[in-house]
């Protein structure tokens, strides 16, 4: 307190110093604390991190109180932040030594809405790794941000608890947290759905089958072209191994080449009679090398996108960062986000620390 009864000025530099320390002694005692980091003066840049953010100040509950919590969480105070099925709980720095402990709870998506979400969204999703990266009709962003009828939820459905002594219903803190949790699905926006309590899989099983269905249309004979399992999983971003047989029957790539030598040698018997036909011997070498080729260009060896992150990440001890994935694979940050994430619900991998991936 000041002499006249205020309380004292702390400049941002000052409040900035005082939670990095106090986050550097949290880390000695436990080392998986995850901290909130805002670069710059954004708070959000993603398509889920911007869209939280202006669900919470498009109501009136919220939006004369929210803003509290813009200058906490840009300084670093929100020292831990964890995300989990309907429940969100974080470390926040405030004017005493000990950090407040903040619990929100969220209402998961009811079944009904859910249902109807997926009927409007008419198989439009084409990947995991467009809908994790906000890439998808401007129509199905309409739809997921429908005030109290989308993804998003109402204040109603949004209930938190704060151990400071602030009498207001929502505190500075709670506010940090909740900008801290826009800027938590910048970085894994997959958190969002777990968050909500809904099956990111069910939105796109549909455009997957209406996207199979439409290749083998295409195609004149179930032989003549083959989609191979890996291109259908890289395409749409899940795990194929989960997914419904849409194609039943298929006839291997070889056999389909085999056949197509045999008839051309069965045509020119029958309409060119007058010239000699090939011997049977060189048919047979003929359908010995289309065999050689084939098998020269589709290699049983071949490794699925979500293979080649799960095996990297299994046979590494420490685990491995998003950012290592990233270099090993060549692969984007958001196609990663969507393996990673199938991974988690496998069971085959888990989180060593924030960002960081190690065997389950």
């Amino acid at each position: 307190m000041s002499g006249w009864g205020y309380p004292r000025y702390v400049s941002v530099a000052e409040k900035k110093a005082k939670a990095a320390k106090k986050l550097k002694q949290l880390k000695k005692k436990n080392p998986d604390i995850k901290p909130v980091v805002i670069d710059g003066n954004t708070l959000a840049r993603t398509w889920w991190g911007k869209s939280w953010n202006k669900n919470l100040e498009r109501y009136a509950d919220f939006s004369n109180r929210i803003g509290r919590g813009r200058s906490y969480v840009r300084h670093g105070a929100v020292l831990d932040l964890k995300i989990d099925s309907g429940k969100v709980t974080a470390l926040v720095q405030g004017s005493t030594a000990r950090p407040y402990k903040v619990e929100i709870i969220i209402k998961a998506i009811s079944p009904a809405l859910w249902a109807s979400i997926k009927r409007e969204c008419k198989g439009e999703l084409k990947s995991l790794q467009d809908l994790l990266a906000g890439k998808f009709p401007k129509a199905l962003g309409e739809i997921f941000f429908a005030e109290g009828e989308g993804l998003f939820p109402t204040p109603k459905e949004i209930s938190f608890n704060c151990s400071c002594p602030d009498w207001a219903s929502m505190c500075k803190h709670v506010a940090a947290t909740l900008y801290g949790v826009g800027a938590r699905f910048d970085e894994d926006p997959a958190l969002f759905f777990k968050l909500r309590g809904a099956d990111t899989k069910n939105l796109i099983a549909r455009a997957l089958k209406d996207k199979t269905d439409e290749l083998l249309k295409k195609t004149k004979k179930k032989s003549a072209k083959v989609i191979d399992g890996a291109d259908l999983s890289d395409m749409f971003g899940i795990e194929m191994d989960n997914q419904p047989n849409f194609s039943k029957s298929r006839a291997p790539v070889i056999k389909g080449k085999v056949k197509a030598v045999k008839k051309r040698a069965t045509t020119k018997k029958s309409t060119k009679s007058s010239k000699p036909t090939a011997p049977p011997l060189k048919q047979t070498k003929q359908i010995k090398k289309i065999k050689q080729k084939t098998e020269q260009k589709s290699p049983k060896t071949k490794k699925t996108a979500t293979g080649q992150v799960a095996e990297l990440i299994i046979t590494n001890k420490n685990g491995l960062t998003t950012e290592k994935l990233v270099e090993k694979t060549g692969y984007s940050k958001i196609k990663l986000y969507g393996i990673v994430h199938r991974l988690k619900q496998q069971g085959k991998i888990k989180n060593k620390a924030h960002g960081i991936y190690i065997k389950a």
